[in-house]
């Protein structure tokens, strides 16, 4: 049997808190802030998706975030902003690279028949589904796109 993300969560945390890694524990104690606000707002206990899907956001804030402190010289921030994108990272899915999204993609538009950008949405939605937490959807619609117009 699998844990839960966020069994395997707070295992974690309690593990970084007795071998005393402070950066660590902090950036788990931020995790975990954001899963219960989550839960508080939704009024009932988060399944491994949602988590999956607070995770994958936190991953997208947290880059756009390092993204916005090195146009403002602030490496020290953009260097701790990716340290938790590293923590978050920990307890997703791997993610596919840039072949193994092709492969996927191409399966997907053989197996809706898709030839045009007309089709993009259908391909787009099927490969959310398929490819949840594994890539970054705006990768895979620039791979798609690439794909149909190629």
């Amino acid at each position: 049997m699998t844990t839960s993300l966020q069994a395997r969560i707070a295992d974690a945390t309690r593990t970084a808190m007795r071998e005393r890694e402070r950066r660590l524990v902090a950036a788990l104690r931020l995790i975990k802030a954001e899963l219960q606000q989550a839960e508080v707002e939704a009024r009932e206990p988060l399944d491994d998706s949602q988590v999956l899907a607070i995770l994958n956001r936190m991953i997208k804030q947290r880059r756009g975030s390092a993204e916005q402190y090195l146009q403002g010289n602030r490496k020290d921030l953009a260097d701790q902003e990716d340290y938790e994108i590293e923590v978050i990272q920990r307890f997703t899915p791997k993610q596919l690279n840039d072949e193994e999204l092709r492969v996927a993609i191409d399966s997907v538009c053989d197996e809706l028949s898709a030839v045009d950008m007309k089709q993009m949405g259908q391909v787009m939605r099927k490969l959310a589904s398929d490819l949840a937490g594994q890539a970054e959807m705006s990768r895979v619609g620039a791979l798609v796109r690439e794909r149909l117009t190629g």
